[in-house]
């Protein structure tokens, strides 16, 4: 009896040759591949020249998450700021810059470069909300030990962007007494995808993600490509919402993520290790007046969870018509702002302000 007949000599043909026009790309691919990690490994420099990010003098501190680097500047005097640059890729405190400059000759000020940036330590290691939190706990504590009054402390203001508006979160949860106010820009945990409630200290870590992205055989090629040139001015025209962008961090954030163990804090922030699921409950239970500002283009313009904490005794909401680091593109209106806030915290009982009008969700123009 004859085999019955699947395919006609015909469509075993093109099955032939289609399968091997897929090994053809695939051995393409991996010559590619192979080619990039080579060109890596001779090329790319893995440590170039890192001048200081900012102009004050850096300083170093030892602190529970290990070495950390910052910056200070302004008079001997005054209510102290802390200033807290992202996370990302080439994260850096050059991203408070114009912030710095800006208050580096009215008051005291301090910007912190978290554990895994800048010249702070870069260790391998898991890089979590509480090993980023434990460092501005320890830095806000020496700040307030060098401004300390009578009573030996001196609460601090403090800012931070993007997603470590979380960690300065949970820092003034804990440690309330370090903080007079906080300012949270474009922060993270505001968007749909945020659960309302979730349990304590737990985050969107995906280990199996980490473990491929940090194979020894491709983890500075991918690296590498992700801070690229070109990458790193895609995803800051993605911050700005548009082409224009700040030249000056293009440059810097190349030159920090071409540092020996540049890799190890970024991987750990793809991989989710760094965003915490429970951050609503911790931003509902901050005690401290809480200021906070958000643009509206590019890729981080979902605070559909804002209208929620607009009505929360001493939160102050503002909206500005710029990308995700408004201070880069409107610093006057920004500082304006800010400042008007810490004024009402100068004022006698200023620390304990209520909700209001005036600390309703407004957009500035």
């Amino acid at each position: 009896m004859p085999m019955p007949t699947y395919f006609t000599d015909r469509e075993a043909d093109c099955m032939f040759w289609a399968l091997m026009a897929f090994a053809a790309f695939a051995v393409l691919v991996g010559l590619v591949v192979l080619g990039w990690i080579a060109y890596c490994g001779i090329f790319i420099p893995r440590q170039m020249p890192l001048p200081p990010a900012l102009s004050g003098k850096r300083e170093e501190l030892d602190t529970p998450a290990g070495r950390v680097s910052y910056y200070r500047a302004g008079p001997p005097a005054g209510r102290p700021l802390l200033l807290i640059h992202s996370v990302n890729a080439a994260g850096s405190a050059y991203e408070v810059l114009p912030l710095f400059d800006q208050y580096g000759g009215r008051r005291p000020v301090y910007a912190l470069e978290l554990p895994g940036f800048g010249f702070s330590a870069r260790d391998n290691r898991p890089y979590t909300p509480r090993l980023m939190t434990d460092a501005i706990i320890a830095m806000a504590r020496e700040i307030t030990r060098l401004h300390g009054g009578p009573d030996g402390t001196v609460p601090v203001d403090a800012l931070a962007l993007s997603l470590s508006s979380e960690f300065l979160a949970r820092a003034a949860m804990e440690q309330p007494d370090l903080f007079r106010s906080v300012a949270f820009v474009s922060p993270t945990g505001f968007n749909r995808s945020t659960p309302e409630q979730a349990p304590a200290g737990s985050t969107r870590a995906m280990p199996g993600l980490r473990r491929a992205l940090t194979l020894p055989i491709w983890r500075r090629a991918l690296f590498a490509a992700l801070t690229s040139r070109p990458s790193i001015r895609f995803f800051l025209e993605k911050t700005w919402g548009g082409k224009s962008i700040d030249e000056g961090m293009v440059t810097y954030d190349y030159a920090t993520a071409h540092q020996p163990g540049a890799e190890h804090a970024p991987y750990c922030f793809v991989s989710g290790y760094l965003f915490s699921r429970d951050i609503r409950a911790i931003y509902r239970a901050l005690s401290c007046p809480v200021w906070m500002l958000h643009g509206t283009r590019g890729d981080f313009v979902d605070y559909s969870g804002a209208p929620a904490f607009k009505d929360r005794p001493g939160w102050e909401i503002h909206i500005l018509e710029t990308g995700a680091l408004p201070h880069f593109e409107r610093l006057e209106v920004f500082a304006h702002a800010y400042d008007a806030f810490c004024s009402k915290l100068d004022a006698p009982g200023g620390s304990r302000i209520a909700s209001g009008p005036e600390a309703a969700l407004r957009p500035h123009g």
